[in-house]
């Protein structure tokens, strides 16, 4: 092995479970991985600004404590030793909670870990630092008066996307393979499908969300990694119900033991535009099919279909505003002035929906989940891109000259299963001829989470 802070061989370059492998054979150590990737992210964060705050410190203490642990044949759980990072929406004991605004997060004490952190802290995880997020994670992509903008690994100049772009660039980069982020409306795998990784939004209330969200059930909390079988093994540590979160589930079998099962026999509706609702950029709709024919061609049965429903941006609109407008609402109102104008604008006009707007947008919600619930009675995965398009410039919300007004006009595909609570994942399935990356989504009905992996391991191989 060549020298494992660079170059092609890298400790910070392997999966969570090559690293958990190498540690298993005494290759190295956690505190030999966690160097590594410490060295990584002071290479890339000064151009790619995907971490808020890092405690090298902190981590290299995690470190040898998790080394002195293996090699007395006592790991404390699946991922012990393994560098993680978290978005700094989530709490992580021992640091302020920022959620990428100048707004004084208060007093503290911060000595609580939210749900997922603390079953990352009981399998033994390093925390490498917290990620970079627009304020309140109201936008598809990731830029902040707090922390700058966050810049996309495979071409600065472009956006890493949002709400989760600090934890999609870090996975991306090799600043630690294992990242927590949120997902209100496509927030980890809107990031995940520009940066080349894989994003999941699980079924809501498989992982346990505490604080609750100010977008309610919109928001999911879920893995981002380099393949799915990373992605599986951290699905399976943070699901499982938590006496702080009322809405949680039961539905937490694990994931990982059935990865391998393949796509033979599933039932998949390709729908490469939703139906010609979705302008598709010709490169994305080649790979997208491309992928699809692959599926095809391990054994599973693919027809082109549509679940047929009208674009619920409005309903969504509803819900995701109402949601601004409430945490605006428990600002000073010295700092209102301060938000960022995006974000006050949504607060503005979420503030002037009445109940009865609110509980119409519920109704389209249900609707929505009822016909995705009947349209998986005949299939077992819908296929969609995971967005129409390839990362644009960044520190711009919308692409230049896309006469578009907010986030949801390029993000078609994602914000309907948020509505919905399902599964949906994004696997990355090649590039443009200007090298961003591609995504493909699958998506499948509620507490399916397997059969998504299932699909998106079948695709690697």
């Amino acid at each position: 092995m060549t020298d494992p802070t660079t170059g092609p061989t890298s400790l910070a370059d392997l999966t969570a479970r090559q690293l958990l492998a190498g540690y298993g054979r005494n290759d190295f150590s956690p505190v030999d991985a966690v160097r590594a990737v410490l060295e990584r992210t002071a290479a890339v964060q000064p151009r790619l600004n995907a971490f808020v705050r890092v405690d090298a410190e902190a981590a290299l203490a995690q470190a040898e404590a998790s080394t002195a642990r293996r090699r007395a044949g006592e790991p404390l759980g699946l991922l012990d030793g393994v560098p993680v990072s978290v978005k700094d929406s989530l709490p992580v004991a021992g640091g302020p909670t920022l959620r990428g605004s100048t707004a004084p997060p208060g007093p503290g004490p911060w000595d609580v870990d939210a749900p997922a952190v603390a079953r990352l802290r009981e399998h033994g995880a390093v925390f490498m630092g917290k990620t970079t997020m627009p304020e309140f994670g109201w936008k598809g992509v990731t830029d902040s008066a707090l922390s700058g903008i966050t810049r996309n690994p495979h071409d600065p100049s472009r956006t890493a996307g949002g709400s989760s772009g600090g934890s999609a660039a870090a996975v991306a980069a090799g600043a630690a393979p294992l990242s927590l982020g949120t997902d209100g409306g496509g927030s980890v795998r809107i990031p995940a499908a520009f940066c080349g990784v894989l994003g999941l939004k699980p079924t809501y209330g498989r992982v346990p969300m505490f604080p609750p969200s100010p977008f309610g059930s919109l928001a999911h909390i879920g893995p981002l990694a380099r393949d799915a079988a990373d992605t599986a093994l951290l699905l399976d540590v943070i699901s499982g119900a938590d006496w702080r979160d009322w809405s949680a589930n039961a539905h937490t079998e694990p994931v990982s033991p059935g990865l391998a099962e393949g796509v033979k026999g599933l039932r998949i509706a390709y729908s490469p535009s939703f139906g010609g609702q979705v302008a598709v950029r010709p490169e994305v709709a080649a790979a997208v099919r491309a992928a699809v024919t692959r599926l095809a061609g391990l054994g599973a049965y693919v027809e082109e279909a549509d679940p047929d429903f009208a674009d619920p941006v409005a309903a969504f609109h509803t819900l995701w505003f109402t949601g601004a407008a409430r945490i605006v609402e428990r600002l000073p109102s010295e700092r209102r002035a301060a938000l960022e104008p995006g974000l006050r604008e949504i607060a503005e006009q979420g503030a002037r929906y009445t109940a009865l707007d609110y509980l119409a947008a519920l109704d389209v919600r249900a609707a929505l989940g009822y016909r995705m619930a009947r349209f998986h009675h005949t299939y077992d995965l819908l296929v969609t891109p995971t967005l129409p398009i390839t990362a644009f410039e960044a520190g711009a919300e919308l692409p230049k000259g896309s006469g578009l007004r907010r986030w949801t006009g390029w993000t078609p595909f994602t914000y309907p299963f948020n509505m919905t609570c399902q599964p949906a994942l994004t696997v990355p399935v090649g590039a443009d001829a200007a090298g961003l990356p591609i995504g493909l989504q699958l998506v499948a009905a509620r507490h399916r989470d397997d059969l998504v992996l299932r699909a998106a391991f079948a695709l690697e191989g």
